[in-house]
């Protein structure tokens, strides 16, 4: 792995795998596709460049020089298929396209746990895929189609289905720092976490250990929403959790998912997200050591959530959901 490319470089993810790129001094191609957020990426020892994966013809200049793409860019929203189809499953069979066509050597795609059903069995490598969502759906058919067209040009693929990544950029977090959750059920589905830093780290270590294939990973204890939240408020007692009966939250969020399909702009609170809140998706424990050899450097929740509490303290941020332009 000499030269990396990310997309989706100023999303939550991507923003931390950029950092941790630029900091191991590998100066990492950084792929931005609304100017207004690379003035994020300044800071970083990276090359900044301006495309987008719905235009094949910006991706092929992107891509020149590049060996390895670490791919993050899509539409982060829990919104119908059709509005997803354009970024997640077209978009990224675009970048592979143009990767194949660039002698790229491997491609690593962020995967999502979403691609599973709702199980209280805790998901392993055997799991069968079963998307209950149209973000589940369009990630599984991109994670699909990609890893065909990589087996047919020898690239190597690997693809890391993450769980619930937290950190001070999330959305989730956006409200934490104003005091107030809502979360759209009861909350004591199990679901799998997995710190933004060890996520970041995972993705980085599948770039460049030479492994193939399609891995589970996530921390070392899935738990409760409300174990999640219970935790955060050992360390932030001011933080308030409204639980908002699933029923009532539907309605709203249809009524946003109307208003939102006039516009070009996402739904930060589509209703989609409510049935995905609250699946039951807990992990095995061990995968992220057995899928790409790495300890994580927050096992749980509770070595996690006060390291992003205090992560959260110095910075103001904007999840890209909330954007207007």
């Amino acid at each position: 792995m000499k030269r990396v490319l990310v997309t989706g470089a100023t999303g939550f993810i991507g923003i931390e795998v950029s950092k941790q790129l630029s900091e191991r001094g590998m100066r990492p191609r950084l792929m931005v596709r609304r100017p207004v957020r690379g003035l994020m990426l300044r800071h970083l020892d990276a090359e900044i460049m301006q495309a987008d994966v719905r235009s094949p013809k910006s991706l092929r200049r992107i891509l020149n020089g590049i060996d390895t793409v670490i791919h993050l860019g899509a539409r982060a929203a829990f919104e119908p298929y059709p509005r997803l189809y354009p970024s997640i499953v077209k978009g990224s069979l675009n970048l592979m396209q143009a990767a194949i066509e660039a002698h790229v050597q491997n491609f690593v795609f962020g995967g999502s746990l979403m691609v599973y059903g709702d199980t209280a069995k805790p998901l392993d490598q055997n799991t069968e895929p079963s998307p209950m969502s149209g973000y589940g759906q369009a990630k599984f058919e991109a994670e699909r189609r990609l890893e065909e067209l990589a087996s047919k040009a020898g690239i190597r693929f690997v693809s890391l289905r993450l769980p619930h990544v937290y950190g001070a950029h999330s959305l989730l977090f956006d409200q934490v720092r104003h005091g107030k959750v809502f979360f759209p059920g009861r909350g004591d589905n199990p679901f799998a976490h997995l710190h933004v830093i060890d996520a970041a780290r995972a993705l980085i270590r599948a770039a460049e250990n030479g492994r193939t294939g399609i891995w589970v990973v996530a921390d070392e204890l899935s738990c409760t929403w409300n174990e999640f939240f219970e935790t955060l408020q050992t360390y932030y007692p001011r933080l308030r959790v409204m639980h908002v009966p699933q029923k009532i939250s539907y309605v709203g969020t249809r009524l946003l998912d109307v208003l939102f399909g006039l516009t070009a702009q996402p739904n930060p609170y589509p209703s989609g997200a409510i049935s995905c809140w609250n699946l039951r998706l807990p992990v095995i424990s061990g995968t992220l050591n057995h899928a790409v050899g790495l300890s994580p450097q927050f096992p749980t929740i509770h070595e996690g959530i006060p390291a992003v509490l205090d992560d959260s303290i110095s910075f103001y941020w904007s999840p890209s959901n909330l954007d207007r332009l």
